[in-house]
């Protein structure tokens, strides 16, 4: 049976019976194969979300892999049977920053799947075919469920436009640092450190292609050309700036709460330097992504632990947020 996850309000949800919405024009009828479960849906669950980044009643998921199974007038019906993923960001299109490619900065508002518009946990999801990127024909669409979150790393590792033999770092070993190593170990770098907080983590590290990897309280180098932190706290992002040179390349994309205290302005412009912060992905992060996918130089599966129908939606949501070492990302499967 069609079957959808809907959140009524924060704390409150059900599982009920799901009705696929025809694909009206321009728009695809994907049937969903697999939906991920990241600390923000915890927050839609919870209640925790910013106002106005969530509207209830909702059906959740915006890291999600699948098969179109029909389109709406104007959308070529040669997409009718592609394994997809999809861009959540519904942008207008039309104003300046979206013209710029810059669609996550949106000036028409936001809107985006799996917040604000219906999401993947559900049988099946519609949306507007432009978001859609289509995968290789013998694509794993389990591990593709995964490409959104690599896709926001993809912006990360494109705006720190690392170049072979530069010395980079990451900053964190969740399923984000992870991607963070495999984006910049594809780029050639002479050295890939990887700085977290959990011994337990190094293997994984190693494994996507860490040369070192070293615990945040200890001894850290400076010297390091670009530096991508992952961990979202205020402290790991003091801790990727210390591990620059001077002139060297930022990118902060973990969330600390509000209100934490930031990086030291002084520290910033006496060593000169460059700063750069990053919120969802822009199509060229996503086509990037999905090229680097498509090539094998991407490997989500191994960040997989759990794989759920969707009547377990409460225990996924548990194990999210239970803090088990053991938990890595866990999927839902309609």
């Amino acid at each position: 049976m069609s079957s959808q996850v809907l959140v009524e309000a924060p704390g409150v949800h059900r599982v009920e019976a799901h009705t696929p919405r025809e694909p009206g024009p321009g728009e695809a009828l994907v049937a969903v194969h697999a939906v991920g479960i990241c600390g923000s849906d915890r927050e839609v669950y919870q209640g925790n979300r910013p106002e106005g980044y969530v509207r209830y009643p909702l059906t959740p998921g915006h890291e999600w892999s699948g098969t179109v199974t029909g389109v709406g007038a104007g959308v070529p019906g040669t997409l009718v049977g592609r394994k997809v993923v999809g861009e959540g960001f519904r942008n207008c299109q039309v104003c300046d920053r979206c013209h710029a490619g810059e669609t996550t900065l949106c000036t028409d508002g936001y809107e985006e799947t799996g917040f604000t518009q219906p999401g993947a946990m559900a049988t099946t999801l519609t949306l507007p075919a432009r978001l859609l990127h289509v995968l290789a024909d013998d694509a794993d669409l389990t591990a593709a469920a995964l490409l959104e979150p690599a896709a926001c790393i993809a912006a990360a590792a494109l705006k720190a436009g690392a170049r072979p033999g530069e010395r980079v770092a990451v900053v964190g070993t969740g399923t984000l640092g992870m991607f963070a190593v495999q984006f910049l170990k594809a780029v050639s770098p002479a050295e890939v450190l990887v700085v977290g907080t959990r011994n337990d983590r190094e293997a994984l590290s190693r494994r996507f292609g860490a040369t070192d990897f070293r615990l945040r309280d200890r001894e850290l180098p400076d010297d390091f050309d670009v530096v991508i932190e992952t961990a979202g706290s205020a402290s790991a992002a003091r801790t990727a700036a210390s591990l620059l040179r001077r002139g060297g390349r930022l990118v902060l994309t973990g969330i600390p709460a509000p209100g934490a205290d930031g990086l030291d302005p002084t520290d910033l412009v006496v060593r000169q330097l460059e700063v750069h912060t990053v919120f969802g992905a822009p199509p060229d992060a996503w086509a990037h992504t999905v090229r680097v996918f498509g090539a094998g130089l991407l490997d989500p599966l191994p960040l997989v632990t759990h794989e759920l129908p969707l009547t377990e939606f409460s225990q996924a949501i548990e194990l999210v947020g239970a803090g088990d070492p053991k938990v890595g990302k866990v999927l839902l499967r309609p």
